[in-house]
């Protein structure tokens, strides 16, 4: 039983770039598809689309890749755990590397990253960072 799917996604990501993979399978869910797809509007993902696997709904993800070859993501962190979760307020979203990367938010208005969460003026709990 996986008691963290948003971490699996997370960790899946990072090793499918590490792997130099041009795309990743995820098993989907609601919450997961909107991570990738602010993951993918921040620059950091390709094309994220859904497909079906023997019967049941998958996301795929592409991963993107600079000049050299390396993949844009350089890092990811679970920042709110099942064990431990962690939430802001509207004046406290954080910055990730001084606007470099972006914190993902899970919000009133939906999931959306740091930047968006700050133009809506609004907090939630931090999912998770990516630079």
């Amino acid at each position: 039983m996986m008691t963290d799917p948003i971490g699996d996604m997370l960790t899946r990501i990072r090793n499918a770039g590490r792997a130099n993979h041009h795309e990743v399978r995820l098993p989907s869910s609601n919450i997961k598809l909107a991570v990738a797809r602010v993951l993918s509007e921040s620059g950091f993902l390709g094309e994220v689309r859904l497909e079906e696997s023997e019967g049941k709904p998958v996301i795929v993800a592409a991963i993107r890749y600079d000049a050299d070859g390396d993949p844009l993501i350089d890092g990811l962190r679970r920042v709110s755990r099942p064990s431990r979760r962690v939430y802001v307020a509207k004046d406290e979203v954080p910055r990730v590397r001084n606007g470099l990367g972006i914190a993902v938010l899970s919000t009133s208005r939906g999931v959306m990253s740091d930047r968006g969460a700050r133009e809506a003026a609004v907090g939630g709990e931090v999912l998770c960072e990516v630079w």
